[in-house]
């Protein structure tokens, strides 16, 4: 395809967004589940888009893929299985990757055609797919993950927002099947979007996680791109509570290589403002 000159919006359900001049649409497909854009783009490098929402870019990626997996990696002392749902990008999986201890990584996608663009065209979110220690299942992560029992140190709910393919991932019978699939010691750690944007889905998914988890914590951290400029992840466990354990040697090692984590990153992304307390139902 030519070059072209335009501009991408997405608006986010408040009425504001992000604009991104676009020089290129490198990949476009509707698969079974949801349509795939891949755009090349002036500023932020390419694009991944789902269903028309930006998934991740290029510039940004480390924002999102850092924080989803180092805070709940680096608590838990010895992750050696891991799985990631959702996440056929393939940003998780890479930074799961940098743990010494990690013998193996199930990345479990729905749709495989997000897993061969991503490849093709973002290599630089999805070069470790092909890793010996990566294992891919091509299928729906709640069916896996019903069928899967004392299997997981650490389990990383990468998912879409809580509609089309993703809708599922967002209830009681998801999430206690997920406390099912924890190891003892085991941490599960969801993505819960944006607490200035989507408060009416983070009202909606906590009392749900405390239904299935002892302890249910949140974090924050800044991604550009996506709605509002803020996000939050749900950190779930059975015995563990955030920051009462932190495999320091692991952080220095992680530190050197990440662009956004490090050891004061990692305690400070549990401190919350009061209206994040109050959306996820905790004390001010």
């Amino acid at each position: 395809m030519g070059v072209m000159d335009l501009k991408y919006t997405e608006l986010n359900e408040l009425g504001f967004g992000v604009t991104m001049e676009t020089q290129n649409v490198l990949y476009s497909a509707k698969t079974e589940y949801q349509t795939i854009d891949i755009l090349e783009t002036q500023g932020l490098g390419k694009v991944l888009l789902l269903d028309g929402l930006v998934m991740t870019t290029e510039r940004d990626e480390f924002f999102y893929h850092e924080m989803i997996s180092h805070i709940p990696m680096n608590s838990h002392p010895n992750p050696e299985r891991v799985l990631v749902i959702g996440g056929g990008d393939g940003g998780t999986v890479r930074e799961v990757l940098k743990h010494d201890t990690v013998k193996e990584v199930v990345l479990c996608e729905i749709d495989g055609m997000v897993i061969d663009a991503c490849k093709k065209y973002l290599p630089s979110i999805a070069g470790m797919l092909d890793d010996e220690r990566v294992d891919i299942q091509v299928r729906d992560g709640i069916e896996y993950i019903s069928q899967q029992e004392d299997a997981f140190d650490i389990i990383l709910i990468d998912s879409t927002d809580p509609m089309g393919p993703g809708e599922g991932l967002f209830t009681e019978e998801f999430y206690s099947n997920v406390n099912k699939a924890l190891k003892e010691g085991g941490i599960m750690c969801a993505q819960s979007e944006s607490p200035f944007v989507q408060q009416r889905q983070m009202k909606m998914a906590y009392p749900l996680l405390r239904k299935a988890f002892p302890k249910v914590n949140t974090f924050l951290g800044p991604i550009p791109t996506y709605p509002g400029g803020y996000w939050s992840w749900a950190f779930c466990s059975n015995t563990v509570e955030p920051l009462s354990f932190i495999a320091e040697d692991r952080v220095q090692k992680i530190a050197k290589q990440a662009k956004l984590y490090n050891l004061d990153i990692h305690k400070a992304a549990f401190a919350l403002p009061n209206f994040v307390k109050k959306l996820v139902g905790q004390d001010v």
